[in-house]
């Protein structure tokens, strides 16, 4: 055994899964977390909109926090050099702190766009680096055969907080001021911060001589090129993840401006798709059993990718719910997927790293997809940059044809 095998040996000593008090604090603080999270999108683009009454401020928005994906590559260097746990407890911390303020300064009828746009921009850079640490840390948490398991419960965890939150999320704001949604984003954050403090994730060394940043950086690059699954994963998101920031940019604007939904028939309706995405999420693993990584992504992702193209087109409150039902459902069987592949194939001195190019590489067009959401809303119609976004992600689902995907990647 070398001593790359050593140590990661050393990370696996982790209870068997259902013994495993620590995984499960971890994932249920991502709940409260992700619960506030679905409240905070809903009452943003609503505390935009109040604000400035114009499509294009929230493209703009929107953009700011998916501008930080450009420090992906830095960030993955930060989480394999420095203490994963130290991070994801700064992150929350400041997250709720940036949130919180938000909230008080707009019930205070004080809060201006500029303080918006540079808030969503310093959460955009904290949840980029708290993203990539938590990916990193959740193979020290649990056994390697128990990968795919955490990551399907991880998400479905999620997607329970889709379900139940955005139809919170729409009551809250349509009885309360939407200021109290964000306080209450905040106090997720810090309930998260509470969760990781009480972790015991042990810091691996990875290397005695530290390599320059710029080499650190050329080395993730270099493992993801290699590494065709999560290449032609990775490819196949770009395109795709361009397509869903037209959508997901658009969407609340759309069901308000346009189809005229009250926030809280666009909380039901969030709702609706998340309670699918549950189910979506956990029968992954029943999927994994019978078919490969190739037939799961692509058929799940060519589904997704028509429901956005019907959502676009859609002007019922029911025919809505479908879509958004099938969608997230279609996405929540995905994604267990694509970062159980990335976990399984990535050594741990090269998690932070990889999961930050991967990202990088998928995510790099969220700021420029944001902001032309905003553009064609703003000229055109917030139904059409929503059906382009869905008809992008439907052929970009043929990469995951690729024959590297093919084969039984985790055994």
């Amino acid at each position: 055994m070398n001593q790359l095998e050593e140590k990661f040996e050393t990370v696996q000593k982790a209870p068997e899964f259902k013994k495993n008090s620590q995984v499960f604090r971890f994932i249920g603080g991502n709940l409260v977390s992700f619960f506030g999270d679905q409240i905070y999108m809903i009452a943003l683009p609503l505390i935009v909109l109040a604000i400035t009454e114009s499509p294009l401020s929230m493209g703009i928005v929107a953009a700011l926090e998916r501008l930080p994906v450009l420090i992906q590559p830095i960030a993955g260097v930060i989480a394999d050099r420095f203490n994963r746990k130290s991070l994801l407890l700064v992150c929350d911390l400041l997250r709720g702190l940036i949130i919180g303020a938000m909230g008080a300064l707009h019930m205070n009828g004080s809060l201006w766009m500029w303080e918006v746009y540079v808030g969503s921009l310093v959460i955009g850079v904290l949840t980029q680096i708290y993203n990539t640490s938590q990916f990193a840390s959740i193979p020290r948490l649990v056994q390697k055969k128990d990968l795919q398991l955490a990551n399907s419960v991880n998400t479905g965890i999620f997607n329970m907080a889709v379900f139940i939150g955005p139809g919170l999320g729409g009551i809250l704001v349509s009885f309360f001021h939407p200021g109290w949604a964000l306080l209450l984003n905040s106090v997720s954050f810090f309930v998260g911060f509470l969760t990781v403090l009480s972790l015991k994730l042990a810091e691996v060394g990875h290397g005695e001589d530290p390599k320059t940043w710029g080499a650190e950086i050329k080395e993730g690059f270099v493992f993801v090129k290699n590494q065709k699954p999560i290449l032609y994963t990775n490819l196949a998101m770009f395109f795709s993840v361009f397509g869903t920031t037209l959508f997901l940019t658009m969407m609340i604007v759309h069901l308000k401006l346009s189809v005229e939904l009250s926030a809280a028939q666009i909380g039901w309706l969030l709702s609706i798709g998340g309670g699918g995405a549950v189910v979506g999420s956990l029968v992954t693993n029943l999927l994994k059993e019978t078919f490969t990584y190739r037939t799961i992504l692509f058929t799940a992702g060519f589904i997704g990718g028509i429901s956005i193209i019907l959502f676009g087109i859609s002007q019922t409150f029911i025919s809505l719910a479908i879509m958004n039902l099938v969608g997230t459902i279609s996405a929540a069987i995905m994604s267990p997927c694509i970062v159980t592949i990335r976990q399984v194939l990535t050594p741990d001195r090269l998690l932070g790293r990889v999961q930050a190019t991967s990202r990088f590489i998928t995510w790099v067009s969220m700021p420029v997809a944001a902001f032309l959401a905003g553009v064609l809303g703003e000229h055109v119609s917030t139904g059409f940059p929503i059906i382009l976004g869905g008809v992008i992600s439907t052929v970009a689902t043929f990469i995951y044809l690729h024959p590297s995907l093919n084969s039984q990647v985790v055994e």
